[in-house]
């Protein structure tokens, strides 16, 4: 998550005439570099398709796993004795742990070649897309720019300004659970049938009255579950974000206090640069369980459907 590179040279520019912490914390883990789409197209049905900074990201993640991934298992099959490479390996070790681990514990034997594809999907879905705002891509060449072209503008300075990850965004989070409410769905209508899946929402043989309360409850209980989803995976990538922007900005507040950089050096050497280094080593957990929680409860989910009587 490491975007310092831009955000210390726009800390140092806004230093000249008042450094915004707030501001520039914002600017680097928006959706729309600069204030505007990258690329702006015509709204359809009153929804705004324009690319963002986001939305490309999603792109180039999209690319590397499906890239990566087909590449590896391409060149695998066509060995005439197929022997593993370190990456092939290394795809054969998450596969089997998504399979063995997280999917066939909660849907059981039966369903597990069924909904495997969907969580693995899903897991290295995540896990690239939050490495890669952990890596400060757009940054480091938004800096080089910089120095190249201090005055260049247009759609390329919009796109290596800020590098914000794209599981920040509520809307990417939100993407993904609706993927899972589907499935869920899809689950449950699989195993018991259309009516039965619904019929599984409550336990039969209650007293009347009891159903009055319970159905409201457990159709909320279905929207929730996708809406924790949302929110646990987009605040801990967006909180890791601004933890440490807020840090590398002491620098500059400091420079500013004290009226000059040798404050700022100073505060940098002793608080934000060991701070900075101990948020980020911590980011590579973060971006490993995240990437995990949220395909376990995707699995956890579907298998309730499938085993309602559970």
């Amino acid at each position: 998550m490491l975007q310092t590179p831009i955000a210390a040279e726009s800390a140092a520019e806004a230093t000249r005439g008042g450094f915004n912490a707030g501001e520039t914390i914002l600017e680097h883990v928006s959706n729309s570099s600069i204030d505007q789409p990258l690329i702006h197209l015509s709204k359809v049905f009153g929804i705004d398709l324009s690319v963002t900074k986001h939305v490309l990201m999603l792109w180039i993640v999209a690319a590397i796993v499906f890239g990566f991934i087909t590449w590896a298992v391409r060149k695998f099959l066509r060995q005439e004795r197929p022997v593993p490479d370190a990456f092939m390996a290394l795809i054969e070790i998450v596969v089997e742990f998504v399979r063995d681990d997280i999917v066939q514990p909660n849907v059981g034997h039966k369903w597990v070649r069924v909904w495997t594809p969907l969580v693995l999907t899903l897991f290295l879905f995540i896990l690239v897309a939050n490495t890669f705002g952990l890596i400060p891509v757009f940054d480091a060449i938004g800096l080089v720019d910089h120095w190249v072209h201090p005055a260049s503008d247009g759609f390329f300075a919009r796109v290596v300004h800020g590098g914000p990850t794209a599981t920040g965004n509520y809307n990417v989070t939100a993407a993904l659970a609706t993927i899972t409410f589907v499935a869920t769905i899809i689950a449950g209508t699989r195993a018991h049938g259309f009516l039965r899946h619904w019929k599984n929402l409550v336990p039969p043989g209650l007293a009347w009255p009891l159903y009055i309360m319970l159905i409201p409850i457990e159709i909320l209980g279905m929207f929730v579950r996708p809406f924790a989803l949302t929110m646990r995976l987009a605040a801990n990538m967006m909180g890791g974000h601004i933890a440490l922007l807020a840090v590398i900005s002491f620098v500059f507040i400091f420079a500013e206090l004290f009226g000059g950089a040798v404050a700022g050096v100073g505060v940098g050497m002793i608080v934000s640069v060991p701070l900075a280094v101990g948020m980020s080593a911590l980011e590579i957990i973060v971006i490993l369980v995240q990437a995990y929680v949220f395909t376990l409860l995707t699995a956890v989910f579907i298998g309730m459907a499938i085993h309602a009587h559970h």
